[in-house]
């Protein structure tokens, strides 16, 4: 009987509905085959069915309920579809790797008709709530910010391994798959940070200050970190798509939501859903013309606040940009309590080409997680003096730590990435070539404690002292935090004269960076190269290494001791003082008077200057970098920098043979106009108050190379043209692609147009020219020097073509002014060479 009522009783409850079977629970992980990484937003259904669900910002899904299919499909944007089967009744993980379509999207159908495109309401709504919805509207915000950044080669092919020096390194090749995972493609990691720190913002006046309280790094031949460690935080992840315009990898991106959104981009709206609690709807995107420096993707909009609720954006291939095959953005932002929304977690990829067939690619990824958001009262400016902070003991490899402080932990692929990074540091090749590019990229050989170089001036060349031998270096941070020593010695075959110098640097304070110096040198030099005091060129320039090869004009023997004191007030305002003694001995025929004002006076040929120098700087948002017990400007963002200096010659208290005032003024600004490009522009002026010999005058910097250089008047012979009281402005504007990329054919080059001005006024006052020398003793001529006429300026203008061949730049150069010159260049023609995106 029980046998017959069992069977009887199940059917009873299957039709009343009591009883059901097991529910279907599939949990997983959707990521990119290629890199790796996770694929937020991707849409993962049960085949023929409305069952599903998208995956979360970190490509993690979860699914309840069954359907007839017993097939799981995942699909996103810019990917091939993937179909798995899954088991009915029983709880499972899925896992799924997507391969990217190798084809760009298709276009948008555009139908004409009185019909307006439903995306447009839409779009319109988020301009008009653009400054409601924007965290630069808040007086000011905080929260804590976890970033994780890798650095993989990726697309390493089967000839790359057969190459002799791949082969060292096949024990770690052969375990590359379980990185890649199932599906994925062999990868070799090369670096991986973690960082942990506290992020503040205000608004009037817009400053931003990063204090980075932790970092974690591993890497190839890497050592000492706090360089790195103050890089791979959140200040150098800021990506707002409320601009009109972002900087990505130094370039100027369009954003989908910038006011100039319908000239740039088309639009199609796909659907509308529920985000967590926020209705939005999904719009795609594409830019309007495939070379622009735009994005094609999806953003959710929510539809009460029309604020962006989620972005994932992906460069187009075909965008006029070197070396970068692909830039991927995905962004998930929250509402703060004031409205404006702040981004919760972001993750940029950025995958560079192969240079050749045979070689290799590269991918960076990042990855920012923001939490403890906070909308507060602004700090004193004080607080953000300095844009970038590391703490005392910034580097934490203790695992404990980070386990408990990570906003998301390391998935198994991070940790393999970590083991293998050590595995490489391991083999003797590795170290050896990392050495090689450490010191390539440095120009210092490093040994111990000590820097040797720089090599590039190792070996050169010139008419006076024959072929030249060098010999350097320097302490590092590995022999002091506080103290810097330097020296070198140099020999010339011909002239057999040893040159030499030497040096010292304390650092006072790394807070205010406040340091002190004094060096030695006697060497030789060309008058005409490091005159003005703001716009002196670096010695180890490319400007610098060509002037002083082959035949040097009107070149001196010098010996210089000097002593400075340099402080940073505050984030905007620094200065430095100076006391500097130099005796000259000229190469070349030149005399001067040793009473200025009398004409009968004896001539001398050797001279000594003593001086002092004040210099001042202020620069607004200007950021620094700390690197070994050097440091480093990365510039400002949207202000110009403004600089001054005073000079003071005396006569007699320490063998100076004049007493002179001198003042120099520079301003300098990089203006982002938008698709327009970008516009640099340098101001300069300076007045000499008293009457000097002509080597002590402003000389201005002629170019007779085939080398263009905009430190330089580039029609202006070496040493044309000296003034006492001179003005100029130099102009150069980079069109990026916005012209060329406009017409046919030509646009398939990604050639880029620069636009370049320069204007010179300057001149040399009648009592200046009545000192002045013009014979020797015996009533020889001695060389002269031009000078400009107040009201007539050097004027010379160019245009350029860049990014030949993706390195070359060929710039054609007239000159406007002063044509009746004997040996004039009316116009030239100049190269350079520039590795550039």
């Amino acid at each position: 009987m029980t046998k017959i009522l069992t069977p009887l009783l199940g059917v009873l409850l299957l039709f009343s509905g009591v009883y059901t079977h097991a529910q279907t629970v599939i949990e997983g992980k959707v990521t990119d085959s290629s890199t790796g990484d996770p694929i937020p937003f991707a849409n993962v259904v049960i085949k023929g069915s409305s069952v599903g669900s998208t995956t979360d910002f970190d490509g993690f899904f979860k699914i309840k309920g069954d359907a007839e299919s017993d097939t799981l499909v995942v699909s996103y944007i810019g990917y091939e579809r993937k179909e798995k089967r899954y088991e009915k009744g029983i709880s499972q993980v899925l896992n799924f790797q997507l391969n990217p379509e190798a084809t760009n999207l298709g276009d948008f159908v555009i139908v004409a008709g009185k019909q307006e495109n439903p995306a447009f309401p839409i779009m319109r709504q988020i301009m008009e709530n653009k400054n409601r919805n924007d965290k630069r509207s808040l007086d000011a915000y905080q929260y804590t910010s976890y970033n994780k950044i890798e650095v993989d080669v990726d697309n390493i092919t089967d000839k790359l391994r057969e190459k002799k020096f791949m082969k060292r390194i096949t024990s770690v090749l052969d375990s590359i798959e379980t990185i890649a995972g199932e599906d994925g493609k062999p990868i070799l990691p090369l670096f991986i940070s973690e960082s942990l720190s506290d992020f503040y913002y205000r608004s009037e006046p817009r400053l931003q200050k990063e204090y980075v309280r932790n970092t974690k790094i591993t890497g190839v031949g890497l050592e000492d970190g706090s360089l790195i460690s103050q890089v791979i935080g959140s200040s150098f992840q800021q990506y707002n798509f409320y601009q009109n315009r972002m900087n990505i990898v130094d370039k100027e991106f369009a954003s989908p939501i910038g006011d100039g959104w319908r000239l740039l981009y088309d639009y199609e709206l796909q659907d509308s859903l529920y985000i967590d609690d926020d209705y939005c709807y999904l719009l795609e995107f594409q830019p309007k013309n495939d070379q622009e420096l735009a994005f094609a993707g999806k953003m959710w909009i929510t539809k009460n606040e029309f604020a962006l609720k989620r972005i994932d954006v992906t460069m187009a291939k075909t965008a006029n940009i070197n070396f970068i095959e692909k830039i991927k953005i995905q962004q998930e932002l929250d509402r703060t309590e004031a409205g404006p929304w702040l981004p919760v977690k972001s993750r940029i990829l950025v995958d560079v080409a192969e240079l050749t067939n045979n070689s290799a690619g590269f991918l960076a990824k990042f990855y920012s997680s923001n939490q403890n958001l906070q909308v507060t009262e602004p700090k004193p400016t004080s607080f953000y003096e300095r844009g970038i902070e590391l703490a005392e003991e910034a580097v934490t490899n203790s695992e404990d730590f980070w386990a408990q402080h990570r906003h998301e932990k390391l998935s198994p692929t991070e940790v393999n990435v970590i083991a293998m990074i050590d595995t490489l540091n391991n083999i003797p090749f590795v170290k050896t070539w990392t050495e090689i590019m450490k010191t390539a990229a440095r120009g210092y050989v490093e040994v111990g404690m000590f820097d040797i170089g720089p090599i590039p001036l190792t070996i050169s060349g010139n008419n006076v002292e024959g072929w030249r031998g060098r010999l350097g270096g320097r302490t590092n941070e590995n022999f002091s935090k506080k103290w810097q020593f330097n020296g070198y010695g140099a020999y010339g075959l011909d002239d057999k004269k040893w040159k030499y110098g030497f040096g010292a640097k304390y650092i006072i304070d790394r807070k205010k960076w406040t340091t002190i110096s004094a060096n030695y040198r006697t060497d030789i030099d060309q008058f005409g190269v490091q005159v003005n005091p703001l716009t002196s060129i670096a010695e180890g320039s490319a400007f610098i290494a060509l002037t002083s090869l082959g035949d040097l004009v009107r070149p001196f023997y010098y010996d210089r001791a000097q002593v400075e004191f340099a402080r940073q007030f505050s984030r905007a305002f620094s200065a430095s003082l100076s006391l500097r003694n130099q005796n000259f001995t000229p190469l070349f025929d030149f005399r001067y008077r040793k009473e200025l004002n009398r004409v009968d006076s004896p001539l001398g040929t050797d001279f000594t200057t003593t001086e002092t120098i004040v210099r001042l700087k202020y620069a607004r948002d200007e950021t620094f970098l700390i690197n070994d017990n050097n440091r480093i400007s990365l510039g400002t963002l949207r202000w110009p920098i403004f600089m001054l200096s005073y000079t003071r010659g005396f006569k007699g208290p320490i063998n100076g043979d004049f007493d002179y005032n001198k003042v120099d003024i520079a301003v300098s600004q990089t203006l982002k106009m938008g698709f327009w490009g970008n516009m640099s522009y340098q101001i300069n002026a300076g007045h000499i108050f008293d009457e000097v010999p002509y080597p002590l005058l402003t000389a201005h910097i002629g170019n007779e190379s085939i080398v263009y250089t905009d430190i330089a008047f580039n029609t202006m012979d070496f040493y044309e043209y000296v003034s006492e009281t001179y003005g100029s402005l130099k102009l150069q504007h980079k069109f990026e692609g916005f012209i060329l990329n406009r017409i046919p054919l030509i646009k398939k080059l990604k050639w880029r147009l620069v636009g370049t001005g320069s204007m010179l006024f300057g001149g040399v006052s009648e009592s200046t020219l009545a000192v002045q020398v013009l014979e020797d003793e015996n009533g020889n001529p001695l060389p002269q020097f031009g000078t400009l006429k107040p009201s007539k300026p050097f004027t010379e203008v160019g245009i350029g073509v860049e990014n030949i061949l993706k390195f070359f730049r060929v710039d054609y150069v007239r000159r406007l002014t002063y044509l009746d010159q004997p040996g004039v260049r009316k116009s030239t023609i100049k190269v350079s060479f520039d590795i550039s995106l």
